[in-house]
């Protein structure tokens, strides 16, 4: 990060990204959207909508967790060569407090970047208007694979 201004990876990787976030059913269904890809850097939105909370009107804890996983997937994304794909190994989240705000804003970080394995930092807050808390953190491993040819 340059000052307030969050560094951007290269278009070619951004494009990487969207297209694979785009191939994703859950997170259309959800009506996540990618608002950040930077290099090790991805924030995802999601706005909120009673289908994505639970009966006591937060966010549920499984859509504050899927939005969790997919920021760390891209994250580690970023820093793959083309031809990689991705897969979240194990995780573990904490959620802190209630997921409230007009959104969630999920962001996932690398803390290392393996040949085989990479690790990130997950972080979820609720957002309204420019409130921002934080209503759960993790951690991820991830394994790169090569690209497969057939779906």
């Amino acid at each position: 990060m340059t000052g307030d201004r969050l560094e951007q990876a290269a278009p070619e990787v951004r494009d990487r990204v969207r297209a694979s976030f785009d191939r994703q059913g859950l997170m259309s269904h959800l009506g996540a959207r990618l608002t950040h890809i930077g290099p090790g850097r991805v924030h995802i939105a999601l706005p909120s909508r009673p289908e994505v909370t639970q009966q006591h009107g937060y966010f549920h804890a499984g859509a504050t967790s899927s939005v969790a996983d997919s920021a760390g997937g891209y994250a580690a994304l970023t820093l793959f060569p083309e031809g990689s794909e991705v897969l979240t190994v194990e995780y573990k989240i904490n959620l802190l407090a209630p997921a409230v705000g007009d959104h969630l804003e999920a962001v996932g970080e690398v803390m290392r970047s393996g040949r085989t394995l990479t690790v990130c930092t997950l972080e979820v807050f609720g957002v309204s208007g420019e409130q921002r808390s934080l209503v759960a953190a993790g951690q991820q491993t991830l394994i790169r694979l090569d690209a497969r040819t057939e779906r």
